[in-house]
């Protein structure tokens, strides 16, 4: 299993590379950061620095949009580091939830992500796409790569990851949920000619190493708010009893409203409805004991990569001990 670290772009940036450094340090090959620039710090200048500070580290979003950046210029930022660096980069994209919504936007279509996608890798690959009515292509690319990494959790999102995408993103850490979906894409991809074990299997959700548990879930809470956001999506479209697991639904029945000047912080106030056996389940806490016992749980199930959101109030600690105790065990 791979293992990647997910931060967000707050300032000042050097705290941000200096934790990426001390993660590839520690064993882990991906450096992930949201994006959502209103909110924080625009990434992609901050990946040029963490990729001109590490060796062989692999960067990129968790999670970009097809609608806040042109997609010539998300194309043309992946090639560029990629022609600085060595195609050190991968696109994890979705339809978008912060970076949309803090300007007054929704989300993107499943259509218009799906396009998205083509046209990104095709363009950051050097090769033709049509993009606004016109044959574009980047010139200067030269042996481009750049695999793209969709996060989804509804069922034509899942379908939409197994057709076109080269990984999947599943923003929670439930095995209930992680089995549910990594079947679902495996079925799609399956149908659509491709080969089900060609696509990288990612669980990505906050981690947390120690033995106060109360107090790691109370750090930890965020995240079954932000996960909430796109579970309300999924009820809105599908109901309540329509086909996405209720273990990933029954809890949002509480939540009401949610403020994005919070988002993806500890104590956040728009989190108070996430009941702790959510974050339990969402999330990896306790000793590092109970971080591995998951962790093979998820191996099991066809996760190639966790990548643990480093929001909370011991960042250091839980980076040593994934590398001291953790990554190890997981090879």
């Amino acid at each position: 299993m791979d293992f990647g670290v997910v931060l967000q772009t707050d300032p000042p940036a050097r705290e941000v590379v200096r934790l990426m450094v001390d993660a590839e340090r520690r064993g882990f090959r991906y450096g992930w950061t949201f994006d959502s620039c209103v909110l924080w710090q625009e990434p992609f200048v901050i990946y040029s620095q963490i990729l001109a500070q590490t060796s062989s580290m692999i960067v990129g979003p968790m999670v970009t949009n097809p609608s806040t950046r042109d997609w010539s210029v998300t194309a043309s930022l992946f090639a560029t580091l990629n022609d600085m660096f060595g195609n050190r980069t991968v696109c994890g994209i979705g339809r978008g939830d912060s970076a949309r919504r803090v300007i007054g936007q929704r989300p993107a279509s499943l259509a218009v992500l799906a396009e998205s996608m083509y046209v990104i890798r095709e363009l950051a690959e050097g090769r033709e796409a049509q993009l606004h009515g016109a044959a574009v292509k980047i010139p200067w690319v030269r042996d481009g790569r750049l695999e793209i990494w969709m996060a989804a959790y509804g069922p034509k999102a899942l379908k939409l990851v197994g057709e076109q995408a080269d990984g999947f993103i599943l923003q929670t850490a439930d095995p209930a949920i992680a089995r549910w979906t990594i079947g679902a894409v495996r079925e799609a991809a399956a149908a659509a000619g491709r080969d089900p074990g060609g696509i990288t299997m990612c669980v990505a959700a906050p981690a947390y190493v120690g033995d106060n548990v109360a107090h790691q879930r109370d750090q930890l809470r965020w995240f079954g708010g932000m996960v909430g956001n796109h579970v309300a999506d999924l009820v809105a479209r599908y109901g309540e009893s329509g086909p996405v697991p209720r273990e990933l639904t029954d809890y949002i029945k509480g939540r009401e409203g949610y403020d994005y000047a919070h988002h993806g912080k500890a104590g956040n106030p728009s989190t108070d409805f996430v009941p702790d056996e959510i974050v339990d389940r969402f999330c990896l806490l306790g000793p590092a004991s109970a971080h591995i016992a998951r962790l093979e749980e998820l191996a099991d199930l066809g996760v190639d990569q966790f990548s643990l959101y480093l929001m909370h109030d011991a960042k250091e600690h839980t980076l040593a001990a994934y590398g001291d105790e953790i990554i190890n065990k997981l090879d």
